[in-house]
């Protein structure tokens, strides 16, 4: 394994520190005041996925979760706080589910193999996988399979954010928020959108 070089981090910092303030001086003044986030963005932590990197988004545009698989586990205080703050106080209107094929924390829910600790944070995917068994075994290659899986994931979050008590209060308060659903494509570095792909109609209150 090679030793991380810190110094090179903050060398890279600097900069981007120096080419940012050099097409816009007032940049980081601008940013200090204040976000206005144009969308809540629920992704996996692969180191891989960098929403950021891939969707080619400034600072303040997003408002980002992260955690293994991009559940939505309703015992999850961290994400629901997240969601909360989101919705009822930087005003976010739309909240994208942002899976990716290849995702280790699927395939191994999928394996049903004990890893410890966090089996107990898998148990929200291997419940995808009991839902669409039949479904899943209908597909013959396991790589294939897998990939509808990182896709059955991503939609069945969308459902268990229709459950919290975040998005019901926002309905009953007349609030329209928008759920999208979208997979990060290793092998060609595209974000598809699932609502296309399945020819889905948006899902807004």
């Amino acid at each position: 394994m090679c030793n991380l070089d810190f110094e090179q981090y903050f060398a890279n910092n600097r900069d981007w520190a120096k080419t940012v303030l050099a097409g816009n001086k007032d940049y980081f003044q601008d940013i200090k005041e204040g976000q206005q986030p144009k969308a809540l963005l629920l992704g996996c932590s692969d180191s891989r996925v960098s929403p950021a990197t891939v969707l080619g988004t400034g600072l303040g545009e997003l408002f980002i979760h992260r955690n293994i698989a991009n559940v939505v586990s309703h015992s999850d205080l961290n994400f629901l706080s997240v969601m909360q703050y989101a919705v009822e106080s930087l005003k976010v209107r739309d909240i994208i589910v942002y899976g990716h094929y290849g995702c280790g924390g699927v395939r191994a829910a999928y394996e049903n193999k004990s890893n410890g600790l966090i089996d107990n944070w898998l148990a929200n995917i291997k419940d995808v996988v009991r839902h669409h068994k039949s479904e899943l075994l209908e597909i013959a290659n396991e790589n294939e399979r897998l990939d509808k899986l990182v896709e059955l994931n991503v939609l069945e979050q969308i459902e268990n954010i229709k459950q919290t008590s975040i998005y019901k209060d926002a309905v009953d308060n007349g609030l329209k928020i928008k759920l999208h659903a979208w997979v990060f494509d290793f092998s060609t570095g595209l974000v598809h959108d699932l609502r296309k792909k399945y020819n889905i109609q948006p899902v807004m209150t």
